[in-house]
C-alpha cells in the first residue's frame, strides 16, 4: 500500500513505541504477505529480518514490521449475479453471510456488498453493521425477465466491477483491503479490459480473493481472447497477492470462506521508503522473498508508485 500520510517507522521503532508515528513528508510503501510451507501450512512465527525485499530489483531496508492480526480490514463481496449464476447463488448468499459474521468486528472493520451482471450495484455501501448485511444479502438476485427485456448492453460485467470498487469505494481506504469476488470468472460486456481491473486494484493497494463458483450445468464461459473464466480468476488473484479457491466436492464453499479468513488473520505487513522519490508516478516490481528455503510468499509484484 502507499499511503499518503506515511509512517516514520524507524523513528518509533527506535523509540519503542507500540504504534507507528505518522508524517506527510514520507511515503511508506506497505507491502502484505502469507508465508507457507511447501505443504500449503501457513507460517506466522517469522520477523522483519527473515524477509528480503526488493524494488525495481533493487534491494529495499524494511523499515517496520508487523502481523495482521489487529490492523482494521475494509472487504468488499463481488458477487456475480449473471444468468450463469443463477444455481449456486443461495448456496453464495448463505456462506457469505457465515464468512461476513465471523471476520465483522464491528468497532474495527467496514464491509460493502456489490453486484454485477449486466450492470453493476452497489447493494450495500460501507457499513460496519452485521444487521445491514444480513438485510441486503437476500436482495442481491439475478436479474428479472423484466430486466433481461430491458437489456440493451453486454453480458455479465466483471471487469467494470472490480474497476468501479477499486475506483469508487476502496482507493480513498487506509485499512487493509481485499475483494472477494465469487464468480465462474466469464466477461462479456465490460468497457473496461482484464489489465484495467488488475491495474485499478493494485493502484488501490487492495487483494483480489476470487472463487470459481460455477454451476456444472451452465456451459462455461470462453472469451475471444483464448482464456477461460478460471485464467482470469487466477491472474486477478495472482497479481495482486491473494490466493484463488474454486469450489468442487473436495473443497466447498465454507471451506474456502475458513481458508480466506485464515490468511486474513495470519498476513504480515512490511513497509519501506523507496531509495529513489519518485518523479512521475509509474508501477514499479516488489519482489518479496524469505531468507529460509522451502518458503512460499505470497504478495503483490507491484505497486503504484505516486510523483
Amino acid at each position: 500500500m502507499l499511503s499518503t500520510a506515511s509512517l516514520l517507522c524507524a523513528r518509533s521503532l527506535a523509540l519503542g513505541q507500540d504504534e507507528p508515528t505518522f508524517s506527510t513528508d514520507v511515503k511508506v510503501v506497505n507491502v502484505l504477505a502469507t508465508v507457507r510451507t511447501k505443504k500449503n501450512e501457513i507460517v506466522r512465527d517469522l520477523t522483519k529480518d527473515d524477509f528480503l525485499l526488493s524494488e525495481n530489483g533493487r534491494p529495499q531496508t524494511i523499515r517496520y514490521f508487523s502481523r495482521e492480526t489487529e490492523l482494521p480490514l475494509t472487504v468488499g463481496l463481488m458477487i456475480d449475479t449473471s444468468m450463469s449464476q443463477q444455481k449456486v447463488l443461495e448456496s453464495e448468499r448463505s456462506a457469505s453471510f457465515r464468512f461476513l459474521d465471523q471476520v465483522l468486528r464491528e468497532s474495527k472493520d467496514k464491509l460493502f456488498v456489490m453486484q454485477f451482471d449486466m450492470a453493476v450495484q452497489l447493494r450495500q455501501p460501507l457499513t460496519s453493521s452485521r444487521r445491514d448485511l444480513e438485510e441486503i444479502l437476500p436482495y442481491v438476485d439475478t436479474p428479472t425477465r423484466r430486466e433481461l427485456g430491458l437489456q440493451t448492453g453486454g453480458g455479465t460485467l466483471l471487469f467494470d466491477a472490480v474497476v468501479q470498487a477499486s475506483n469508487n469505494v476502496l482507493k480513498n481506504q487506509r485499512n487493509r483491503k481485499a475483494m472477494i469476488v465469487l464468480s465462474d470468472g466469464g466477461d462479456n460486456g465490460s468497457t473496461a479490459t482484464l489489465t484495467d481491473a488488475i491495474e485499478a486494484a493494485q493502484r488501490a493497494d487492495t487483494l483480489i480473493y476470487s472463487i470459481l463458483f460455477a454451476d456444472p450445468g451452465f456451459p462455461g464461459p470462453r472469451f475471444p481472447f483464448g482464456s477461460e473464466g478460471k485464467d482470469i480468476l487466477m491472474r486477478l488473484s495472482r497479481e495482486t497477492g491473494a490466493s484463488f479457491f474454486e469450489v468442487s466436492k473436495k473443497q466447498g464453499i465454507e471451506q474456502i470462506y475458513d481458508a480466506i479468513q485464515e490468511e486474513l488473520r495470519s498476513q504480515y505487513n512490511l513497509g519501506f521508503i523507496s531509495d529513489q522519490p519518485g518523479e512521475i508516478s509509474e508501477f514499479r516490481a516488489l519482489k518479496l522473498t524469505t531468507k529460509q528455503k522451502g518458503l512460499i510468499v505470497q504478495s503483490r509484484e507491484r505497486y503504484w508508485a505516486k510523483a
